[in-house]
């Protein structure tokens, strides 16, 4: 029988969130680009960087409905335009 113990570790725990994150990601950006809007540097390095999945959950819903990329991160806007 094969040993499937990887499959529950904290180490595939780990690897599935950050692919997670990785598709939330580039989720936003599709819907941003989709909706025409600019993404500055920060704003797409912000968005890529981030590994926290309800944050970006939260950013990829907001996306769909604000008027300049940098309005989904609320109060945490990067300064940079």
């Amino acid at each position: 029988m094969a040993d499937l113990s990887f499959y529950v570790s904290p180490l595939s725990e780990e690897i599935r969130e950050e692919g997670q994150a990785e598709g939330r990601a580039e989720n936003i950006l599709i819907v941003l680009g989709a909706r025409r809007i600019d993404v500055a540097r920060a704003t797409r390095e912000k968005i890529t960087t981030c590994r926290d999945p309800e944050r970006l959950r939260g950013w990829l819903l907001r996306s769909a409905v604000v008027a300049t990329a940098e309005e989904i991160f609320g109060e945490d806007a990067p300064s940079e335009q």
